[in-house]
């Protein structure tokens, strides 16, 4: 009976439904999306905020159904897809960023033009995750990047390294900073640490 088990190949793994992929089968990708896109879209979520949000991870999808051809470390699908991620996410900032220059000054008429916005006390009223997303938009998107994955994502900093192309020790030194800064806003927001 050991044996029987032995050689069957685990149909349950990542690997397996990739190579299932690159031999054209459309169903493995389809449970690959189903078992990634919850996850795929927070950290989306936590880097780009709503909006765009289901046409970023429809983006993510499409990059990896592209490039499954070329992926040869099969057993670190996951780690390849927060990979696209990230590229995904830095692209929508850069664009982002773009647009933010292009309509400055629009914005800033838009902004002169609504009345003073003073914080009410409802604010210290927040939901938790509320304040975690404001916390977040804080940090810079590197530091934000690192903490998503690896404090809401529970993704090993070795991997983080991987995904991000930077040595584990910058890996290390965004973390704490990340999370120093995170700490501050949530103290100055009144959460008791």
């Amino acid at each position: 009976m050991g044996d029987q088990a032995k050689e069957k190949p685990d149909l349950d793994t990542d690997a397996y439904l990739v190579k299932r992929c690159q031999e054209g089968n459309k169903q493995s990708f389809r449970q690959l999306y189903q078992r990634h896109q919850q996850r795929v879209r927070s950290t989306l979520y936590q880097l780009c905020g709503t909006s765009c949000l289901d046409d970023l991870v429809q983006e993510v999808f499409l990059r990896a159904w592209k490039g499954l051809p070329k992926l040869r470390e099969t057993a670190h699908f996951s780690t390849w897809l927060y990979r696209i991620s990230w590229n995904v996410a830095s692209d929508r900032r850069r664009q982002f960023a773009v647009e933010t220059r292009n309509f400055a000054s629009l914005q800033q008429s838009a902004t002169n033009a609504l009345p003073s916005q003073q914080e009410s006390p409802t604010l210290m009223h927040l939901h938790y995750e509320d304040l975690v997303q404001r916390g977040l938009q804080q940090l810079s998107f590197e530091h934000r990047a690192v903490l998503v994955l690896h404090d809401l994502e529970d993704v090993p900093q070795k991997e983080i390294a991987n995904i991000l192309s930077i040595p584990v020790g910058t890996v290390k030194s965004r973390l704490f900073h990340a999370r120093t800064s995170m700490r501050q806003f949530l103290q100055k927001q009144g959460v008791q640490l």
